[in-house]
């Protein structure tokens, strides 16, 4: 008898069935490599993501950059360009006159506003314009058109004087043609015409001298204010607004406006001649229209610049010889040179031609 024993009749021992722990570390152990592959997949796309901004945030601001430096350098240019021009521009109207040869012609003189130094109408830019014009051998004639209510007896004066000496040097006629207004001062400088042409409305004559000021000491007293006033001189504190007004002073300041209001009358009667129908009223300091301005004799005829450059002058093609501002004068014109001058002018009182 065999001691082998047959196994195949056996049943087979059954395979023990895995644990959930067993499970789950197997589960663990097979998806690792996917969890690391999706977490190095998505760190790689954080990253190109932050380089791409990186580059778009490097790349604006190297524009930005370079825009500014575009801008600064275009700025640098344009205030260079401006005072290049500035520089040009008041060097190349010093003269304001034409710098072309011309033809036969009418020359044109401007006096517009108030005649003062520092004024459009000073006697040096009007003297300057003058000169060229008469000069010019082009220049058959000159005419001084005027809209002015007059100012400064010096620089109307000043302006007299010249015109004659020119007329004499180089034996042209001068014509005046008044526009809206020519009183006092204006009317000084435009006796030194041959002939005066005005409007029928225009404002002619205002012969008289007038020096305005203010007084302040009732106002002071109001306030309290208290004037200390030294002087070496009796009459150097003569007119001061803020002292009481002194009898023999006054008396002393009309004397000498009534002696420029002689030199005036005289200017006005050599100018005009026989011309003039002198009344009470004529050197009174009234004014008058342009046809009454006629009758007395203060102007010649009716007509405008086009009427005496075509039928007196005979000469229909004008050229200005005004000066004319340059671009830096304008802007300080703008920025407010001129009002600041003018409200010291209209604080310290004047003397003018009215």
């Amino acid at each position: 008898m065999s001691d082998v024993q047959d196994n195949s009749t056996n049943p087979p021992v059954p395979t023990p069935a895995p644990t959930p722990d067993a499970v789950a570390e197997s589960t663990a152990s097979a998806s690792a490599p996917a969890v690391a592959s999706a977490a190095a997949s998505a760190s790689q796309s954080q990253l190109n993501s932050l380089e791409t901004l990186v580059r778009e945030v490097s790349g604006e601001l190297l524009r930005e950059r370079r825009s500014d430096r575009r801008w600064r350098l275009a700025l640098r240019l344009g205030w260079f360009g401006l005072v290049l021009a500035l520089v040009w521009s008041g060097f190349s109207q010093r003269g304001n006159h034409p710098n072309a040869p011309s033809g036969p012609h009418t020359a044109l003189v401007e006096v517009r506003g108030e005649i003062a130094a520092d004024s459009e109408a000073s006697a040096e830019n009007l003297v300057a314009s003058l000169k060229s014009a008469f000069q010019d051998e082009g220049a058959q004639a000159v005419v001084l058109r005027i809209n002015s209510p007059g100012g400064s007896p010096v620089q109307a004066g000043i302006i007299n004087d010249e015109i004659r000496r020119l007329k004499v040097l180089h034996k042209k006629k001068v014509y005046a043609v008044v526009e809206e207004m020519c009183a006092s001062g204006a009317y000084y400088i435009a006796v030194a015409a041959d002939e005066i042409y005005v409007d029928k409305a225009s404002v002619v004559g205002s012969i008289g001298v007038l020096m305005d000021g203010f007084g302040f000491t009732g106002l002071m007293e109001k306030l309290g204010v208290e004037r200390r006033l030294l002087t070496a001189g009796s009459n150097k504190g003569m007119l001061d607004p803020y002292s009481p007004a002194n009898e023999r002073q006054t008396a002393l300041a009309k004397a000498m406006i009534d002696q420029i209001h002689q030199q005036f009358i005289k200017v006005v009667k050599e100018g005009r001649g026989e011309r003039l129908k002198e009344t009470p009223d004529t050197f009174s300091g009234l004014f008058w229209n342009g046809e009454e301005a006629v009758k007395m004799g203060l102007a010649d005829e009716f007509g405008n610049l086009d009427f005496v450059a075509r039928e007196v002058i005979k000469a229909e093609e004008v050229i200005d010889y005004t000066p004319q501002d340059n671009v830096a004068e304008r802007l300080a014109k703008r920025f407010g040179a001129s009002v600041g001058a003018g409200a010291v002018r209209a604080l310290r009182g004047s003397l003018e031609l009215r």
